[in-house]
């Protein structure tokens, strides 16, 4: 098959970087000499590479960043009866020419779900991109002026490491809990300005506790590590919600780090807030994972693993 220039270029980038990841996902041989792309392999291998060339060829005519990461993106979108288009040309933030966008379906879901909402859950496993994405669009909707303030939030729960043996006062002990919300963060805007906008106010990075008998008004709230909240806990911060604010909540309900008897607030919100109008609940799996490869096989033997577990109890 013919492709046009600017694809061209694209897969001979970087030694051939995403014609190697086309022949991995699709099981096809794929070489190119000049604007000649041969597939080769079983039919229905060739077809779902061709497939994931011609979505390609589209996000590049619509001037869509793409890599070898782009790949498993493309071709999973497809899985899911989406067109790549559609998810990947959805830009939420962009710093430095590095654009965040959804790479899956789920994932667009997921930021439809939280400009239409009030209050949106994101719950599943690690590396699904549902604490990246609730920041890139709290920075948007404070760069629009949509809100006055970002609050990202966690509970600060030991896991494996008691908060009393860690050096310094209590800022310093829970430093540890916030640090991957800080880490967002420093992706999407310079150092100076997140500085600037932390002394201001504009920007609160704290722990969970921090949270109790306030009303948050014109804010962007993010409860991210949610499945470490008591009942209790996840009651006393949806109810902090105030006039012109989001709140997203995250976890995973596989990853709880409370005593055994404690439930988790993630758990049973689904039962009680499952009616109510504005708030919406989107949950990831395993194929939304969309860090390294060895990452979503790692989840998925976890995954099973469980499974086997469950049932010879």
């Amino acid at each position: 098959m013919s492709v046009g220039n600017e694809l061209a270029t694209e897969l001979g980038n970087d030694r051939d970087a995403m014609l190697h990841a086309l022949n991995e996902r699709s099981g096809v041989r794929a070489y190119l000499r000049g604007n000649e792309l041969t597939l080769d392999g079983e039919d229905a291998a060739v077809e779902q590479a061709r497939s994931v060339v011609e979505e390609l060829a589209q996000l590049v005519a619509e001037g869509v960043s793409v890599g070898a990461q782009t790949i498993d993106a493309v071709a999973g979108v497809l899985t899911a009866d989406g067109r790549a288009v559609d998810v990947l040309h959805d830009v939420v933030w962009m710093h430095r020419g590095n654009k965040v966008t959804p790479k899956t379906i789920v994932q667009k879901r997921y930021v439809d779900a939280i400009r239409s909402n009030t209050v949106t859950f994101g719950i599943g496993p690690a590396g699904t991109g549902k604490t990246y994405l609730a920041i890139a669009l709290a920075v948007a909707a404070l760069q629009e002026r949509e809100v006055a303030r970002i609050i990202l939030t966690r509970p600060a729960v030991e896991a494996g490491e008691r908060l009393g043996f860690l050096p310094g006062d209590l800022l310093a002990k829970v430093d540890p809990y916030l640090r991957p919300l800080f880490d967002a963060l420093h992706d999407m805007l310079d150092a100076e300005r997140l500085a600037s906008y932390m002394d201001k106010g504009m920007v609160e990075v704290a722990p969970l506790a921090f949270m109790r008998g306030r009303t948050l008004n014109d804010s962007f709230v993010i409860l991210d590590e949610a499945q470490n909240t008591s009942p209790e806990q996840m009651k006393m911060f949806l109810t902090r919600l105030g006039f012109g604010s989001k709140m997203v909540v995250t976890g995973d309900v596989t990853q709880i780090d409370l005593p055994r008897d404690q439930r988790s607030g993630l758990v049973v919100i689904g039962e009680i807030l499952a009616q109510v109008q504005d708030i919406s609940f989107v949950r990831f799996g395993n194929e939304d994972v969309v860090r390294h490869q060895l990452v979503q096989r790692i989840v998925a033997a976890y995954g099973e693993y469980e499974r086997e577990n469950r049932t010879r109890d």
